[in-house]
């Protein structure tokens, strides 16, 4: 039996800081929403500024890609059109990255050691 988490980090395009608890609910809302479409499970959500870490546990068929396209899109206008004030920081109208990082783990990866990690790095 397989279940596999996913620890994955998703950030504004140009890190712009943007993101606050109201606009970070918005978009776990959304990613609630999308989520049973693709085998998802969200586990836990945090923010940042600048980007989101998302522990989540898929179905072994789930396509990652696919569901990762439709979140983004979907957020992204969404989020743009719920929260107008918004465009003025980001650039040309985008705003997640293109680019994202997913870790692959059990059940049993501390969260803290993850968030640490990332936190060490800038580039997640």
């Amino acid at each position: 039996m397989f279940l596999p988490h996913y620890h994955l980090i998703l950030v504004i395009k140009y890190r712009r800081k943007v993101i606050t608890a109201e606009i970070s609910e918005r978009l776990k809302e959304i990613f609630e929403y999308i989520q049973p479409n693709y085998n998802i499970s969200l586990q836990e959500w945090k923010h940042d500024r600048d980007h989101v870490h998302i522990l989540m546990k898929t179905h072994p068929n789930t396509d990652i890609s696919k569901f990762l396209n439709a979140y983004k899109s979907a957020s992204s206008r969404l989020i743009k059109k719920e929260f107008p004030i918004i465009r003025k920081s980001l650039w040309k109208e985008y705003f997640w990255s293109r680019s994202y990082c997913l870790l692959t783990g059990s059940a049993t990866l501390s969260w803290t050691i993850k968030m640490r990690a990332c936190r060490i790095n800038l580039s997640c």
